[in-house]
């Protein structure tokens, strides 16, 4: 569990950013990278940007295991939505900061072991620092950045109804509102966290970091005498690391709807059963069956019957319309 202890004035010094913090992304996408869970979300995301992460890239896994505690200095406080700024922030990490955060690292995880490497970290030599600053820049161009218009939408939305929130019902209503497991009973803000964990504000205000790649419980920094943040996870859509859509599907969505365009085109890739429909088309099977229902009457699609199961293809007529490729006009006398 993890409680935060507000004073009368720290209410006032609350800080909602608004934009993704490239740093937590970074760290917190490691972690989703590694991990099976939220496979809805971002199972896609993960086989698209596996294969192109360079070896300097995978030298975060050192730093941040697959699961527990990662080194409080890949994410220094302040730098702000900036890349740049947060790579220069973590350039100037102090030599104490790199080598607590890598004695804790080793405490945390015994069966472990650091690479030799982190060695000259937790030194504070120059090339070491440089090393990993050059590892997270490269992992951030390959893993996020082709995303990153995505991702700042889906924080954006976050950021525009706790902002309503705010304006309507004040901070208790958004504190309360920012995880499932929040509960806030003045002064005490509780959520779930892996640990029991205190951290008392003392007046230093709290800033609420929004993060797309946040998932399950929200995350804060070991280290209590950092200036305190709260990152939490924001929603986000099933489909968010889909290509963006051409004119044709943009239109295709306006005139089908956009689930019922998914499910024909996903139909037209290749013939699947109503299980494999839902699954393709991350939707649930009943709402795969509907739509499923909804094109074969308008003979967009085809449905037969093999054995136990529906094997759904697609008809000349719905390709056509995916397409665009109705053939010549036909005129009448």
């Amino acid at each position: 569990m993890l409680r935060i202890h507000f004073t009368s004035d720290d209410l006032a010094r609350i800080r909602m950013v608004s934009a993704p913090d490239p740093l937590w992304e970074v760290l917190l996408s490691s972690y989703r990278l590694r991990h099976p869970s939220g496979a809805v979300y971002f199972g896609d995301w993960r086989r698209t940007v596996a294969p192109g992460l360079t070896p300097s890239a995978r030298m975060l896994a050192a730093l941040v295991p697959p699961a527990g505690y990662a080194v409080d200095f890949l994410t220094p406080p302040g730098a702000g939505p900036s890349l740049a700024a947060g790579m220069e922030a973590l350039r100037r990490t102090p030599r104490t900061r790199l080598r607590n955060d890598l004695e804790e690292l080793a405490h945390r995880h015994p069966g472990r072991p650091l690479p030799a490497w982190t060695r000259g970290l937790a030194e504070g030599a120059p090339e070491a620092v440089s090393a990993v600053s050059d590892a997270v820049t490269a992992y951030f161009a390959a893993a996020l950045k082709p995303f990153w218009p995505q991702v700042r939408q889906q924080v954006d939305r976050d950021r525009e109804w706790r902002t309503r929130a705010l304006d309507t019902t004040g901070w208790e209503a958004v504190l309360a509102t920012l995880h499932p497991s929040a509960t806030w009973h003045y002064p005490v803000l509780e959520l779930a966290f892996p640990a029991e964990h205190d951290i008392h504000l003392d007046g230093r205000g709290l800033t609420l970091q929004p993060s797309f790649f946040c998932w399950g419980a929200p995350t804060t920094f070991l280290d209590t005498e950092l200036p305190p943040v709260l990152v939490y996870p924001v929603e986000r859509s099933p489909d968010w690391s889909a290509p963006p859509h051409t004119p044709r599907q943009q239109a295709m969505a306006a005139l089908l709807g956009k689930t019922r365009a998914r499910v024909l085109e996903t139909v037209a890739t290749a013939a699947c059963t109503t299980t494999q429909l839902a699954e393709r088309a991350r939707v649930p099977i009943q709402t795969a069956s509907h739509q499923a229902t909804v094109l074969r009457e308008a003979n967009l699609i085809h449905s037969r019957r093999h054995r136990n199961t529906v094997i759904h293809t697609v008809t000349a007529l719905g390709a056509a319309l995916l397409h665009g490729d109705c053939g010549p006009p036909t005129f009448f006398p």
